[in-house]
């Protein structure tokens, strides 16, 4: 199984754009990393260092153990690509899965068993005749994928391959996707500027920010519940954070009115002290009822949006001069009237602190999930 290791690997352009910085990433064999951000944060060029059609302009890469940063991009056994699936249309399934290994001159016989092994593992077995236009997406997708992995490949990397697809088409490509790599076990690396994507199929994700910056790496579980700054809070989760800004005094956050005991929630609410803090809870993570510990908040709904089983709730809270704006997720059977004032609870468990200055995470003492 292959392994990949970057360490510090750092990319500056000739005109001094430092389009990745420092980038230290482990990558393990079978596993499937999603890179996410923004356009311009530095993920495709990621994947460009990867493959070799970047140089990198200091740290290392390892394939294998092996100093790597030289290597030509034929010999790292990385394939990429796969958004128009590059299929000959008039080729059959079979003879583009040949393709490759016909140019290399591998006898017919290693050809055929290797093409009824590579198809048989991506379940393209009764399409081997057929030709490109009478596949379904997904079968094409598979059968791109599949050129690579009779290369035997130990790497693929997919930069936005979902981009230019709509919602449902998309949503059917992530399945194939997912169930590619289950049934590869090859190292995949896929960008995307979707985090609930990258939270469908990755094991890993890593969180780059604008200017090359990795803000944080875990699993999407870990991301979600213990985001280490605002901006990662920020980005993950499928409704947006809400954040309050205040201070920390006499051992409670205070915000337009408002006051929280952080006894039992941070670590060192010594050390907060006196500090400017963001408090910040997940919209969904809010409760209507519940015998929880939790803090309590006096607001006024102002309007509501229904998404089914659950309503979007958009208040305001805090004093008269200092009102604050909020977003509720809430069971649809008890979303408050709009114009009505109601009480809603965070859950100690809920509540994050961060340093406004620092933008970095107050470490807690809570278990959140």
């Amino acid at each position: 199984m292959a392994h990949l290791l970057l360490k510090n690997v750092n990319k500056i352009y000739p005109n001094g754009c430092h389009a990745v910085h420092d980038l230290n990433l482990e990558i393990n064999g079978g596993e499937f990393i999603c890179i996410v951000g923004e356009s311009g944060c530095g993920k495709s060029t990621v994947l460009r260092l990867i493959a070799g059609q970047e140089d990198i302009t200091s740290g290392e890469f390892y394939i294998n153990g092996k100093l790597s940063n030289r290597m030509s991009p034929r010999d790292r056994g990385i394939a990429t690509g796969f958004q128009s699936y590059a299929l000959y249309p008039h080729l059959t399934v079979y003879e583009n899965l040949a393709f490759g290994l016909n140019l290399e001159g591998i006898d017919e016989d290693v050809i055929e068993k290797k093409v009824h092994e590579t198809a048989k593992v991506l379940g393209l077995t009764d399409c081997l005749e057929k030709f490109p236009r009478s596949l379904s997406d997904g079968q094409c997708l598979r059968a791109a994928v599949g050129r690579a992995l009779i290369r035997n490949v130990k790497v693929i990397l997919m930069d936005e391959p979902l981009s230019n697809l709509d919602s449902i088409k998309r949503a059917a490509a992530r399945s194939e996707i997912k169930s590619i790599h289950r049934s590869s076990g090859v190292i995949t690396i896929y960008t995307t500027d979707d985090i609930a994507e990258a939270a469908a199929l990755a094991d890993r994700i890593v969180v780059m920010k604008s200017g090359g910056y990795v803000k944080q790496t875990g699993a999407p579980s870990e991301l979600y519940y213990y985001p280490k700054n605002l901006f990662v809070a920020a980005a993950t989760g499928e409704f947006s954070m809400n954040f309050i800004q205040g201070a920390v005094e006499g051992g409670k956050f205070k915000a337009c009115g408002l006051e929280f005991q952080l006894e039992n929630i941070v670590k060192n609410s010594v050390g907060a002290e006196g500090k400017k803090a963001v408090l910040a809870f997940r919209p969904e993570a809010v409760k209507l009822k519940t015998e929880e510990e939790c803090f309590a908040v006096k607001c006024k709904a102002e309007f509501s949006e229904l998404l089914g089983d659950v309503t979007k709730v958009h208040a305001t809270a805090g004093a008269d001069v200092e009102k604050f704006k909020i977003i509720l997720i809430v069971d649809s059977r008890e979303a408050p009237q709009d114009g009505s004032e109601f009480t809603f609870k965070i859950p100690r468990k809920a509540v994050y602190l961060f340093d406004a200055e620092t933008e970095e995470a107050m470490e807690s003492e809570v278990v959140r999930q």
